[in-house]
């Protein structure tokens, strides 16, 4: 701030500086008036306005109004003398500094004056000379010195806004783009971790079971160790099959395998092959499928399959009903499973409810999860008619 202020203070002593070299030139050419021939001041009287003019643009941008107070007595002293180009324009710079660098209240008191000022001239020059066309030529001299510089810094003094508020408005989208883009990939993130949280708690979920199944039970037929061995290399294939769907959406955008894509018509294989020695699961579906978006489908499937993983990981023995029903504009799936009874088999982060949730509210559905009855349910109504719904 102190260096752009002497900055500041140095160009104008450079502007004052020269503008008295011109000045100097200017009355040693005899570039002034006179008022009469009896009244004609030397060439020392003259310079005292001129040096007083200078050294008012000393305080041109640091004390405008300061510097135009200083500089109209001596101005109008010059007019006293006989009116000299080099003040008048000297006196121009000083209404034109003072009208940009201070408030824009001043600037609109200065035209006001001004205006006010040159029309007084032309009056009196008119009246004092008896000629309306003298009267024409003072006004519109006075106003070019005293009026013009006023508009003209308004006018700069309005780009000037204009350009500042673009700046901000440029500045302001910018934020709001990078406000944008941060949202978006938050929300991808959000996406892609509930992706990978679903794909793998379940698959993984069962191989971690049944694995322990076959370590932990020493007396375990050929036929059970079998069954194990197919449950765990069927959710291994599932698992890789999935996941080289996701590699291939975040490598390709639309572009993976659609045959990899979970459907509901695929969950009697997902029931099938999800249970423990001492928990099955069973699906019942009533009406007639709807064809369904693929957000719905999608959402609907990994519901189910965040469902059954979390019976296998915390549930009691028993069974572990599913239910998806066709209602209308509605796809309704309920799973209940029995409550664990000896704590979590495995451990889990929790995330698997909110996901199922999130799932839900994106699409304009509901969802609910708790006790129901000594069993835990999962309950949730995905829209078909999506145009409707938050998508």
């Amino acid at each position: 701030m102190h260096r752009l202020r002497r900055l500041t203070t140095r160009q104008d002593a450079l502007i004052a500086a020269a503008s008295l070299a011109g000045g100097l030139a200017v009355l040693a050419a005899h570039g002034h008036t006179t008022w009469s021939k009896d009244w004609d001041p030397s060439f020392w009287v003259r310079l005292f306005p001129l040096f007083g003019l200078c050294s008012a643009m000393l305080l041109r941008r640091t004390a405008p109004i300061t510097g135009l107070l200083l500089a109209t007595p001596f101005n109008f002293a010059d007019v006293a003398f006989g009116p000299s180009l080099a003040t008048a324009m000297i006196f121009g710079d000083a209404l034109y500094a003072a009208s940009l660098y201070g408030r824009r209240r001043t600037a609109e008191w200065l035209l006001g004056v001004t205006l006010g000022g040159s029309l007084a001239v032309a009056a009196g020059a008119g009246i004092a000379l008896r000629g309306v066309a003298v009267g024409v030529v003072a006004g519109s001299v006075a106003g070019v010195v005293w009026v013009a510089p006023v508009l003209t810094a308004m006018a700069v003094r309005e780009h000037r806004s204009r350009a500042e508020a673009e700046r901000q408005r440029a500045e302001q989208v910018a934020r709001l783009a990078e406000m944008d883009r941060r949202a978006a990939v938050t929300a991808e993130r959000a996406r892609m971790a509930r992706e990978l949280h679903d794909v793998i708690a379940n698959h993984l979920s069962a191989v971690a079971l049944h694995s322990s199944a076959v370590l932990k039970v020493p007396d375990l037929d050929r036929d059970g160790v079998n069954r194990a061995m197919e449950v765990i290399r069927e959710n291994s294939v599932q698992g890789l099959a999935e996941m080289r769907r996701m590699i291939g959406l975040l490598r390709e955008g639309d572009g993976a395998d659609p045959a990899a894509r979970p459907r509901l018509a695929e969950l009697g294989r997902l029931v099938e092959h999800t249970g423990r020695p001492d928990l099955s699961a069973r699906l019942e579906v009533t009406g007639e499928p709807p064809e369904l978006p693929a957000a719905v489908e999608l959402a609907a499937y990994r519901i189910v399959q965040e469902s059954l993983t979390n019976a296998l990981k915390h549930g009691g023995p028993g069974r572990a009903d599913v239910r998806v029903a066709y209602a209308g504009k509605n796809v309704v799936i309920d799973v209940l499973s029995p409550l664990g009874r000896d704590g979590s088999r495995l451990p889990g982060t929790g995330s698997g409810l909110v996901g199922m949730r999130e799932r839900a509210v994106m699409l304009a559905g509901r969802f609910a999860a708790g006790p129901d009855g000594g069993r835990w349910r999962v309950h949730a109504e995905l829209p078909v008619d999506l145009v409707n719904g938050a998508a």
